[in-house]
This record gives C-alpha cells, structure tokens and sequence, in this order.
C-alpha cells in the first residue's frame, strides 16, 4: 500500500518539484495539493494524508504554523513536515512546539525528504543537521532565553541531543553502550522534567531554555 502525501505550499514549482521527486518512489502517491492552509484543512478530511509537507510561511492564506494549531484543534492528528527557507529560525522552533515532524529546507536532497518522510511516518522527528545547527544558532545569539543548565543530566542531555540529530533510540543505545530500554528509561525522565510528552517538544522546550549545545 502507498504511503498518501499531501503538499501545502502556496509556490506552484515547489509542489511541482516535489511531486516530480515523490513520483520516482513506488511507495509514495500524492492525494491533494493545496496552496493556504484553509485549503487544505478541508482536504485532509477527504483525502486522508498519512504524511503532510507544509509550507511554513504562505502570505496568501493561512499559514503552517496556524494551519497545525487548527489540525490540534480539530483532532487530526497527522503527521507535519515543515517546509522552511533560509530566514524563519524563531518560527522553526515553534514549529517544534507544535509536533512538527520534521524540517526541510525547499532545496534539500532526494534522499533527506524521503529518509525524513520515512521517519514521519514511523511517529519520529527527524531533523538534519543544518537545520540542528540554524536552531540551535539562532538560540545561542537570543539574549532574552532562560536557561537552566542543571535541570538535565550529563546521560540525558546526551540522549536528547542525539534525538535532536534524529537518532533512533536503537542507534543511541549502540553509540552509548547502553541498553535501548535504559535509553527509553532516560526519555521518560527528560520528558517529566521539561513537562512534555513528545521528542519535537523536548528539543523544542530545551532549546528554548538553552540546555542543548553544539
């Protein structure tokens, strides 16, 4: 069975583009496009999407972020990926907040949208190591942050700067000679300590209290 991807983007050669690329892969089929966020709220519910690419910045209509704050409202709880420019850091970041799966930069490779649509749908965030950085940069030069640098231990903010970088608990568990559940043990404790309940809002909320560091 195909994987059904929506596109949300208000540039027609954008959704052009990557429906030209998601069409080379027999697992993947496109199942609506729209171009503002009202647009594709109604699509959704006829269409079904497994996976959505969403613009994060649409002038024209409703916007990414706004669009997935009405998805919460309205229980559909489908997986996001953001589309995102070179010029949108702070807005990447409540992004995160809001359960984005995922960050692509509009020029990005044939293989980081289909290993980060991959990913979505397996119910995990992945983001690439530029958009790590850009993040992770764009907190480094906010002078208005709180941080509290001793609410995370050394293990667990270990833990959660491999998730920022997308590493699956399996894999994390290997480079840390640990066992996967003692992984899954240290997930627990950062999510009771930041008050969240998902990997996108425990990078979302250390980031913003500046306890992850390059």
């Amino acid at each position: 069975m195909k994987h059904k991807v929506m596109i949300v983007d208000d540039h027609w050669v954008v959704r052009e583009g990557l429906k030209l690329i998601l069409e080379t892969d027999d697992n993947y089929c496109i199942v609506g496009e729209a171009n503002e966020g009202v647009e594709a709220l109604k699509l959704m519910e006829s269409s079904e999407p497994d996976v959505i690419l969403m613009d994060l910045n649409m002038p024209g209509g409703l916007g990414g972020l706004d669009t997935m704050k009405r998805m919460q409202e309205q229980g559909l709880l489908i997986p996001v990926i953001i589309l995102t420019t070179y010029n949108e850091d702070e807005l990447m970041i409540e992004g995160l907040s809001l359960g984005a799966k995922g960050y692509l930069l509009k020029d990005t490779s044939r293989e980081n949208l289909f290993r980060t649509l991959d990913s979505a749908l397996r119910g995990e965030t992945l983001l690439q190591p530029e958009i790590t950085a850009r993040v992770f940069a764009h907190q480094t030069r906010s002078l208005a942050r709180k941080t509290e640098p001793t609410l995370l231990s050394d293990k667990e903010t270990i833990v959660l700067q491999a998730i920022a970088r997308g590493m699956r608990s399996k894999e994390i568990a290997f480079d840390m000679g640990i066992a996967e559940r003692t992984v899954k043990a240290h997930l627990t404790n950062i999510y009771n300590k930041l008050g969240v309940d998902s990997r996108s809002e425990a990078v979302a909320v250390a980031v913003e209290k500046g306890l992850l560091h390059l």
